[in-house]
């Protein structure tokens, strides 16, 4: 067998070799989804990514016969271990073909590099952050994943396994289908009384008023997600990034704030699944054909993911999980989607749980999230 070659990325023409990988590896794979490329730069590039201001990466590509068979990234969030009090490095965007020998030296890459700079353990994929996507695909490999949801082939689990980690956390995504969609009389009344009892106003997001708007949804987010495994406040920068790329697909019926007394007390945020569209875009480039594409699909959305719902720790009591699915579920038949997936949502979350299966909520995916000590 040809020698197995592990290459650090040091150039640009590496890096976008780097980036453009999975466009081969998932070329014949029907559910996997394209990210656009115009979207993986921005990614990746340090000048433009807040991320990259409390953090350090560094990209590993294997090589045989001068072809990519793999690639992995080591990752050091300092402002994780900062408010974590942890010594935890990352891996992630790893790919690999179906072969434990590529697989092992690109983790081992990842975790000589990790211990170099003083971590005890190694976690991942985070691709790069618990505030992008996360995990592998663990079931559901019968349907493309939603907007910023992983696919993988089943055999990387086995590939982690082999290596010696163990699992860290499972995530799940549930799916509401509007022909199963649970609303029962009693249910509305309760929710109508808990609105009426506590003052709460639940309404969209002010286009016009978008930055100020986003101020509020940083101020809950970052109360709301404090105690949650994984969690990492985001700076301003980072939630600025992040709401200006969601902004030119949202649907502003659908990205909600809870107001009680005037006060701030909880958003829910809900996007179109554009991965529908994305996914006829094989080659992730928006021309020539892909814009073409884009256009004359862009009004064939069915089905939306929603991403984050958060609520102030003092109003968590109150129930306004219920109410943000109850209201987005409304709002999203209104609008003419048949179909949502909510995720991810961490195995132990009951509390979350109990509210999404409340409303016909079923376990369709499963996401997850492996670890060892270095």
């Amino acid at each position: 067998m040809s020698e197995l070659k592990i290459v650090k990325v040091e150039k640009k023409s590496d890096l976008k070799k780097f980036i453009k990988y999975p466009y081969t590896l998932y070329k014949k794979e029907k559910n996997w989804v394209p990210h656009l490329l115009l979207e993986r730069y921005r990614l990746f590039d340090q000048q433009k990514n807040p991320f990259f201001k409390h953090s350090d990466i560094s990209y590993f590509l294997a090589f045989r016969d001068k072809k990519i068979v793999g690639r992995v990234a080591a990752i050091v969030n300092h402002r994780y271990n900062k408010y974590h009090n942890e010594k935890t490095g990352f891996f992630g965007f790893f790919e690999s073909i179906n072969d434990f020998k590529v697989a092992k030296q690109l983790l081992d890459e990842a975790r000589n590099y990790l211990k170099e700079n003083g971590m005890v353990i190694m976690r991942g994929p985070m691709n790069p952050s618990p505030n992008d996507e996360i995990g592998f695909l663990n079931k559901g490999y019968d349907l493309p994943p939603t907007i910023m949801m992983t696919y993988n082939p089943a055999f990387y689990h086995d590939f982690m396994l082999k290596y010696g980690m163990i699992k860290a956390k499972d995530l799940y995504a549930y799916k509401f289908d509007e022909s199963i969609v649970q609303i029962s009389d009693k249910v509305k009344k309760i929710n109508k009384s808990l609105k009426e009892k506590n003052n709460i106003v639940i309404r969209k997001i002010k286009i016009n008023k978008f930055a100020k708007e986003v101020r509020k949804i940083k101020e809950i987010y970052n109360d709301a997600w404090s105690f949650n495994w994984g969690f990492v406040p985001m700076t301003d920068e980072e939630i600025d990034h992040l709401m200006a790329d969601f902004r030119q697909i949202m649907e502003p019926e659908l990205v909600l704030i809870a107001e009680i007394e005037g006060e701030p007390a909880g958003f829910s945020l809900t996007l179109p699944n554009i991965n529908e569209i994305l996914i006829k875009i094989r080659s992730g480039k928006l021309f020539p054909s892909g814009f073409l594409k884009l256009l004359l699909h862009k009004n064939s959305v069915t089905g939306l993911r929603v991403i984050t719902l958060g609520i102030k720790k003092k109003f968590e009591h109150l129930g306004l999980g219920s109410l943000f699915y109850l209201e987005t579920i409304n709002r999203a038949i209104k609008l003419g989607y048949n179909w949502a997936e909510a995720s991810w949502i961490l195995e132990n979350n009951t509390k979350m749980i109990r509210a999404i299966t409340r409303f016909g909520g079923e376990l369709y995916k499963e996401y997850r999230v492996y670890e060892m000590e270095i």
